[in-house]
């Protein structure tokens, strides 16, 4: 039987407690508290304990013995503060990959490059991401540190698990083939889950395609796929570089713009607003609702009755009730 090394001897300090020192004491090589926790059930058996030590016995009688000594340095660290796997959506990494996607046509959600990288690749990914209108982020490294914990090398996209469709061709098809046009408008929607909720809604309802604009929309990932109980990959979503015109043109085609808001005198049950012909919901974001700019373009402003003492609603649960109303009338004219 080998002999069994000792513990090493404290010299004088107290060990101290795990996650209880500042991240300035995280610099030094050897802390203990750098290996987080992990649970029993992925923990090879002998091989390390909770407080990040690896264990130089056997258990006996179920029991750990006492001779231990901190993980070596050249064990891996694991950093609680970084995203643990990139497992939602694809990404690139980068200038030149980014730029050989772009080149290539595929459909890019956002792209963040770091700050003061200015070359002739990232004005050609500049160039191009306008003309797809993909929002490009310039940002610290540490933002890119958060985002992935792989080699980034200053540039990372995010790859849509969707293809956007051009407004333009989806109305004109629509008008062609003799149908009502529905469209439901997202102002800077920004909560992932309220996204996939609201195209599970758009589509049960009818909706015909989702509008929503470059810069300030929730990212269309893994979780938005999931949420929306595979609506996503049912439904039209149009990628818009300005709202504003966007409204514009729909009014310009012969669609009512009718925005949702509380901030309206006219209440939904009234059936003031006739929602039979083509058109447009004008929903807006979580915080602060529909920008007042793309209100002035609304034909119509309506708000939803309520009888609680809380005066908002959830912006998808909101959509579900101003898209079932235009279906309820749309049925009834039917008849």
């Amino acid at each position: 039987m080998p002999n069994r090394r000792t513990p090493r001897e404290d010299q004088g300090r107290d060990e101290a407690p795990r996650f209880e020192r500042s991240r300035a004491d995280d610099s030094r090589g050897d802390e203990q508290f750098n290996e987080p926790r992990r649970r029993d059930e992925d923990r090879p058996e002998g091989r390390r304990d909770e407080g990040g030590f690896r264990e130089e016995g056997r258990r006996e009688g179920g029991h750990r013995e006492e001779g231990r000594r901190p993980a070596s340095s050249s064990d891996k660290p694991r950093y609680p503060h970084r995203p643990a796997q990139d497992r939602s959506i694809d990404m690139i990494f980068g200038l030149r990959p980014i730029l050989e996607a772009l080149s290539a046509g595929r459909t890019l959600d956002k792209i963040f490059l770091l700050r003061a990288t200015k070359n002739s690749m990232t004005q050609d990914i500049n160039a191009l991401a306008r003309e797809a209108s993909v929002p490009v982020s310039m940002v610290p490294v540490e933002k890119l540190d958060n985002i992935t914990r792989k080699n980034h090398q200053g540039a990372v996209a995010f790859v849509s698990p969707i293809d956007y469709m051009p407004l333009d061709n989806i109305l004109a098809g629509l008008y062609e083939e003799g149908k009502t046009p529905l469209l439901l408008v997202l102002d800077r929607i920004t909560d992932v889950r309220n996204f996939g909720s609201i195209a599970r809604n758009a589509e049960c309802l009818g909706v015909h395609a989702i509008v929503v604009p470059s810069h300030g929309a929730a990212q269309i990932n893994g979780d938005a796929l999931k949420t929306s109980a595979g609506a996503l990959n049912l439904i039209p979503v149009c990628r818009e570089h300005n709202l504003k015109q966007t409204l514009t043109f729909l009014r310009e085609s012969g669609v009512q713009v009718v925005a949702c808001t509380e901030k309206s005198d006219a209440s939904l049950e009234a059936e003031t607003v006739d929602l039979t012909g083509p058109l447009a919901i004008l929903m807006g974001s979580e915080e602060d609702g529909i920008s007042p700019e793309y209100l002035r373009l609304a034909d119509h402003k309506l708000r939803i009755p309520m009888a609680g003492q809380i005066s908002s609603l959830n912006v998808s649960v909101a959509s579900g009730i101003m898209l079932y109303e235009v279906l309820r009338q749309r049925l009834g004219a039917v008849k």
